[in-house]
């Protein structure tokens, strides 16, 4: 699923293509990406025909599509959905699966291998969908509470990479960022959070932060065609990553093999010279 730096790059590709124009029309390709819009697909589409776009938002990983009037478009990307722009008249990808076309001949086109995603009406929720309420804000956030947010983290007792996935405690945070700042933090993710001091904790935002920052300036992490930006073309973070997915290869700090362990379903990828177990 793609992470915060990945969703932010689709957003601001977003932003100057589709911001104040108008939905001249709606067609839904396959009806399982509009599954939450209980009315139909063909509803769906009616429903948005003439109205107009505003500034898309992201908290975390979540994006959405708000509308002048208050509504908005709730985008779940799961596994493999996409934004896509091109022009009406150019070939349909694979998996196109949503069509919207918009004022001065721009299509937005949602594309979805895997189905796993999809775009629901989210009424009143331009400022903040419902759906998107419990999510906490994320370490880019102007508004976000570091002070706060380190005390809550130190409140808990699960392992700190735990901490760093659960989206009511700090979002946008996924396997792929957790992985790169535990690394460069030099913690191992299995410490209980409550056993780390303030200034440990403070230094592993400042990583997260400076690791999914360096993500971002490259497009993101892409490590195949099911994550792109809105123009088709792929992130490089992949190609400067310190330890997720470099399992037998050295550390570039000190030179040790890193490892891989399970994690949730997942792997977690560590160093065990600078990440020993506490």
């Amino acid at each position: 699923m793609p992470e915060l730096p990945e969703v932010e790059v689709v957003r601001a590709g977003l932003e100057p293509a589709i911001a104040g124009r108008r939905i001249d029309g709606v067609r839904v390709l396959h009806p399982r990406p509009v599954r939450r819009h209980l009315a139909g697909p063909d509803d769906f589409a009616v429903t948005l025909a003439g109205r107009t776009f505003a500034v898309p938002r992201r908290r975390g990983k979540y994006l959405w599509l708000p509308l002048a009037d208050g509504d908005a478009v709730l985008a779940h990307l799961g596994m493999s959905g996409q934004f896509l722009l091109d022009s009406p008249g150019s070939p349909l990808q694979r998996h196109v699966r949503v069509l919207f076309d918009l004022a001065d001949g721009v299509q937005l086109r949602f594309v979805d291998q895997r189905m796993f995603g999809g775009l629901s009406l989210a009424h009143g929720g331009a400022e903040l969908p419902d759906e998107v309420a419990h999510i906490a804000r994320d370490l880019f956030d102007p508004d976000l509470d570091r002070t706060a947010l380190v005390g809550r983290i130190r409140g808990k007792r699960s392992a700190i990479k735990r901490v760093l996935l659960d989206q009511t405690v700090v979002s946008g945070i996924g396997n792929i960022y957790a992985d790169e700042a535990l690394w460069a933090a030099r913690i191992h993710g299995g410490t209980p959070a409550s056993a780390l001091s303030d200034a440990q904790v403070s230094a592993l935002l400042d990583a997260t932060h400076a690791v999914m920052a360096a993500a971002l300036s490259v497009g993101g992490t892409s490590f195949d065609a099911l994550y792109v930006n809105v123009n088709g073309e792929s992130g490089y973070f992949d190609r400067t990553l310190q330890a997720y997915g470099r399992e037998g290869e050295p550390c570039s700090r000190c030179g040790g093999a890193i490892v891989r362990e399970p994690f949730m379903n997942r792997s977690s990828f560590r160093c065990p010279v600078c990440q020993p177990p506490a």
